[in-house]
């Protein structure tokens, strides 16, 4: 198994209504919590030239995340998105034509022969930045793809190409309910996601449900902690993924695996946004998953 893990996508920052403003991107915010419990990922993103754009590159710096991905652009500014709650839900107005729309193929750093790919489906809505994608797509050795619909920059055409192209992907029962509408059935949906595809796994999360893994006629299952405390849900999908990234680069048992990405998942909800950039947040994982 590959152990090097690229991310490709987005990096941004959350602006919520009291203009207070958060680190924020999944693809981004799935790299910062690898970092935090020992990998190494390479993000894949662009950045602009200004003040948002510098802060990022300083965040990273602090975190020391490697910047030989992350692009610079001189046009295109560094992506925002307006964040509003409704009962605890976020609802978010993405800014178009940002610099993690045009990643350049052409400024890639040096790829290692064999790695991982983790992709959501946001940065592929340019066509500049999707064929840059296919660039890394062709050459992975495995694809995880979190689909992590956001309205109105998605089109079926893209999410199934993508579907067609993974070993393992993550949505929810909503994203699964707008891709799949002919279905009755979620059992049904599934099974024809995973005889369409190359898929191996299918990871299926449902808020205070919890999430289901999908494989060929198996079904594993887990629920959150009753006593969660919700601050909001920014970046509960994505931490949820990262630890099914690093269970799959540390062989854990798939139920494990699901275990701890629900209490990571359920941590992260307990703050305001998608990370935390303090690494005690983490400690009490890393001692107890022993990493």
């Amino acid at each position: 198994m590959a152990k090097n893990i690229v991310i490709f996508g987005e990096v941004l920052w959350d602006i919520f209504p009291d203009n207070d403003r958060k680190l924020g991107g999944a693809p981004f915010n799935v790299a910062w919590h690898l970092k935090a419990f020992g990998a190494n990922p390479l993000l894949i993103s662009r950045i602009g030239t200004d003040d948002l754009g510098a802060a990022i590159q300083t965040k990273m710096q602090t975190w020391q995340m490697t910047l030989a991905g992350l692009q610079i652009d001189k046009i295109h500014p560094t992506g925002t998105v307006q964040v509003t709650l409704e009962k605890g839900q976020p609802q978010y107005e993405i800014t178009a034509d940002c610099a993690y729309d045009f990643v350049d193929s052409q400024q890639f750093p040096i790829l290692e022969n064999e790695f991982w790919l983790y992709h959501g489906s946001l940065a592929l809505r340019n066509a500049v930045s999707q064929a840059s994608f296919r660039v890394l797509q062709q050459r992975a050795d495995q694809i995880f793809f979190d689909v992590n619909l956001r309205q109105p920059w998605w089109t079926l055409e893209t999410i199934a190409s993508a579907l067609a192209a993974s070993q393992y992907v993550k949505l929810n029962t909503e994203e699964l309910t707008l891709l799949t509408p002919e279905f009755s059935s979620t059992n049904l949906a599934i099974d024809h996601l995973l005889n369409q595809n190359s898929l191996r796994h299918i990871i299926l999360t449902a808020g205070e449900a919890g999430a289901s893994l999908y494989t060929q006629g198996d079904r594993q299952q887990i629920s959150p902690p009753k006593n969660t405390t919700v601050v909001d849900t920014v970046g509960a999908g994505d931490a949820f993924c990262s630890i099914c990234l690093l269970g799959l680069m540390n062989d854990w048992p798939s139920v494990l695996t699901l275990e701890r990405a629900q209490a990571f998942a359920s941590a992260i909800v307990g703050i305001r946004g998608a990370v935390s950039e303090d690494p005690r947040f983490y400690q009490p994982f890393i001692q107890a998953w022993r990493l």
